[in-house]
């Protein structure tokens, strides 16, 4: 099993961007296999790849994810060519819709129809990476444009039709069109036990596309840590549940709130985001249930981990994407090497 990082967030500043970079190039050299990074308010997600592609020579590193209304297609395709040459082929290409609350708060774009958006951004992405003339006529976008003076442009970068797109989806709909468009899938709110309910729909996509589950990189995971204080490791985590089921994304569009809510967690989930969207903060992060704080990280005794980590494999994910503890990244990376030594070695078995 592969493993990935993440680096960045919703907010991130760029306050130890030093460290961060240190901790890339230490991934790097442990044989870490992907490295994603994030982007909503905070930090771009595109310059930190750029500036860790001169600092490392294996890890892929990807976006994890660029927000599809943020940018126009033809601009991530000329991105995704760049930052592919500048990283010796390693990057990887991860889009997602991103919510209502960012699309129509900070860039000023409608969030209707995100679906079907996604759906002609990848294709115009793959025009422009084919090296094809980009014309396109769709529900979203009409290139090029109606009434004017332009005309459909060849991207003057190299052909890269082979560039891998990962997208980061989660409703059956979205999961169907993953497996029929993408090389990846950047899952969250999984749950081994309930894979199916993000598989089945990843499957019948791959059918349409001739492929099958075997050709498609499944990455999910969570925390990663090791303690026999499992008590305390649940409590630490369940703020961060809270705030997905409560605020990723609006009071009426929450897919991580429905993800879990399939997955058999719906009372819990509707309850949890309830309180939070009153600001009963405190009492939302008591209504998570331990289990699903248990079933969604890599976190406990050894046992536990090498458990849930067999689990995972189980299910069919292909690259566990894990996030450490510690109060700096120094203690960050020394329990990425304890994750990777661990993981590494159940692989061998």
């Amino acid at each position: 099993m592969k493993i990935a990082i993440g680096i960045g967030s919703a907010y991130y500043s760029g306050d130890d961007w030093n460290e961060i970079v240190d901790y890339a190039v230490e991934a790097d050299n442990m044989g870490v296999d992907y490295l994603w990074s994030a982007e909503a308010w905070g930090m771009d997600a595109v310059v930190p790849l750029a500036f860790i592609a001169a600092k490392t020579k294996h890890i892929k590193l990807g976006t994890g994810i660029i927000q599809i209304s943020s940018r126009v297609p033809a601009m991530i395709a000329m991105t995704a060519q760049s930052l592919r040459t500048v990283s010796n082929n390693r990057f990887v290409l991860g889009l997602g819709v991103s919510g209502p609350q960012v699309v129509e708060g900070l860039h000023g774009a409608s969030f209707k129809q995100p679906l079907s958006r996604l759906r002609e951004c990848v294709e115009i992405i793959k025009l422009g990476l084919s090296s094809e003339r980009v014309a396109y006529q769709g529900k979203h976008y009409t290139l090029p444009r109606p009434g004017g003076e332009g005309k459909p442009i060849r991207l003057s970068q190299p052909p890269q039709a082979d560039l891998p797109i990962y997208l980061a989806t989660l409703g059956p709909k979205a999961m169907e069109m993953t497996g029929e468009k993408a090389n990846g899938w950047l899952g969250t709110s999984f749950i081994p036990e309930q894979a199916n309910i993000f598989l089945e729909p990843l499957n019948k996509g791959l059918a349409k596309s001739g492929r099958s589950l075997a050709d498609i990189d499944i990455q999910v995971g969570g925390s990663f840590e090791i303690s026999e204080d499992v008590e305390g490791l649940i409590a630490a985590r369940k703020p961060a549940m809270a705030f997905t089921l409560g605020g990723m994304g609006s009071a009426q569009t929450n897919f991580y709130n429905d993800a879990f809510s399939r997955a058999g967690y719906e009372d819990s989930a509707k309850e949890v985001q309830g309180l939070w969207v009153s600001g009963k903060k405190e009492a939302a992060i008591q209504a998570v249930p331990d289990e699903m704080v248990l079933k969604t990280n890599l976190i406990g005794t050894r046992e536990m981990i090498i458990n849930r980590v067999k689990a995972y494999a189980a299910a069919g994910v292909t690259t566990l994407r894990i996030s450490t503890s510690g109060s700096n990244w120094h203690e960050r990376a020394d329990s990425l090497a304890e994750a990777t030594d661990l993981i590494h070695a159940l692989g061998h078995d």
